[in-house]
């Protein structure tokens, strides 16, 4: 269900979906790369030299990952900015395309040459910090002290299971709405200003659209994914990552649910083969009650779908936990920086209050620094699209928690849903087929 489409930003947050989407095959690469990095010096220093809570000085590296094309001058006056403060300092501003960036890190890693701040996603840091090629900020008190500056949602966001820390300072959260479609709701009796927040509530909104006196509506155009499974309550992995868990007793009655909602209407009959755009065409055409969505997509509903622009609905994606699902960024520090006081210095610079609310407002993503989300720009509609959007979303940040486990990859990401497809077509029972992801991506993660 929780597969935002276009949105303001697009390239941003595009780049923090595909991050999400994809590991496996990366990150195995990688891990398997930062393996060897331990021994050798990085970001142009000799290995772990300088204090972190020594002198600031010193030509660090910096890099980003896909955001020179659009934010250049934004970056360019950062960099001279932190230079202005620190005058003992030369920051190296680098980019890489979003394309094979994981590879990118991995070679770095084994070649000594990782930059000294780096621009990563939780999935991303975990092989890395496995190696001990990032820093533990939670254990490098240079580091750990401006720990009270941001949300606990997000530095918990970028603290990596099985190793007791947190490894990038958080920098930009990601989130999106669900959209539903007032008029279907109240065509089949429900109350179209009280979408479900649950997932009862879900089922029954399904039940009475499946039974719609206008003709039967599917709720959803989409099949369930891993962050479902965590939205439920279904406890995904054990506390170490090392093996998946979701075929518990809740997570094969979720996807029972979700196969009688298939037998009877309530998931559109391609869902099992939807593209996230397809399932965004179902919606335009009115003929799925709801799906996730962006400021982008309000414009087109505008032009191409005025009656269901008039009556839409925003809220967040139904969840038993009360914590919505957002994906994090982050800015990690190399463990063997020659520079690590400045390195650490830059780092908490780029992620600041000041610089997050700059760059939030600019590309709009949402800050990560505490009291960010209270500022007007943030809770009050400006009568935009990207207004209404920018608030529905920014409400959804607090208590949030990013669901998709840091080791899953897109191959995993497939095995499942591949599972979950013959559940709901009948061929596996629930419990089966959870239970054969599950085995089937254990197996891989015991290869890396």
């Amino acid at each position: 269900m929780d597969r935002p489409r276009g949105a303001p930003g697009r390239t941003v947050r595009r780049t923090a979906r595909r991050t999400v989407r994809r590991a496996v095959r990366p990150a195995a690469a990688l891990l398997a790369l930062a393996l060897t990095a331990t021994a050798c010096g990085s970001g142009g220093g000799s290995d772990g030299g300088g204090s972190a809570d020594g002198r600031i000085e010193g030509s660090i590296s910096f890099q980003t990952w896909n955001l020179r094309a659009q934010y250049k001058d934004y970056f360019e006056s950062l960099v001279r900015d932190f230079e202005k403060q620190h005058p003992d300092v030369k920051v190296k501003w680098l980019d890489q395309p979003a394309e094979h960036y994981a590879d990118k890190l991995g070679a770095d890693a084994a070649a000594g040459t990782l930059p000294d701040v780096v621009n990563v996603s939780p999935d991303l840091s975990y092989p890395l910090a496995k190696a001990g090629v990032l820093m533990n900020l939670d254990k490098e008190q240079a580091a750990a002290k401006f720990k009270g500056e941001y949300t606990e949602e997000s530095w918990r966001g970028n603290t990596l299971p099985g190793l007791d820390g947190s490894y990038a300072f958080p920098w930009y959260l990601t989130t999106g709405p669900l959209f539903y479609n007032k008029s279907l709701f109240k065509d089949a009796g429900l109350d179209p200003e009280k979408p479900p927040r649950s997932y009862d509530q879900l089922f029954t909104a399904a039940s009475a659209l499946a039974r719609r006196p206008g003709g039967p509506t599917a709720t959803l155009a989409g099949t369930p994914a891993i962050e479902d499974l965590g939205r439920y309550g279904v406890r995904l992995m054990n506390d170490d990552a090392t093996a998946f868990t979701y075929n518990e007793p809740k997570g094969v009655e979720l996807l029972t649910r979700y196969k009688e909602l298939y037998d009877h209407g309530g998931l559109d009959p391609q869902a099992l083969t939807s593209t996230p755009e397809q399932a965004g065409r179902k919606f335009l055409e009115q003929k799925v009650a709801m799906n996730p969505g962006g400021a982008n997509d309000l414009a087109n509903f505008r032009k191409n779908a005025p009656g269901l622009y008039r009556s839409l609905g925003i809220t967040d994606a139904p969840n038993n936990t009360g914590r919505p699902n957002m994906y994090v960024m982050g800015v990690a520090v190399n463990a063997h920086s020659g520079h690590k006081a400045a390195a650490v210095a830059f780092a908490h610079f780029v992620t600041d209050r000041r610089n997050q609310d700059a760059f939030a407002h600019r590309v709009a993503v949402f800050p990560s620094t505490k009291g960010s989300l209270d500022d007007p720009y943030w809770t009050k509609d400006d009568g935009t699209d990207e207004g209404r959007i920018r608030v529905a979303s920014a409400k959804m940040l607090k208590g949030a928690v990013n669901y998709t486990p840091v080791v899953m990859s897109d191959e995993m990401k497939t095995i499942l849903r591949n599972e979950v497809a013959k559940a709901l077509q009948g061929k596996k029972s629930p419990r089966q087929a959870l239970d054969d992801a599950v085995a089937q991506s254990n197996r891989l993660l015991r290869q890396k």
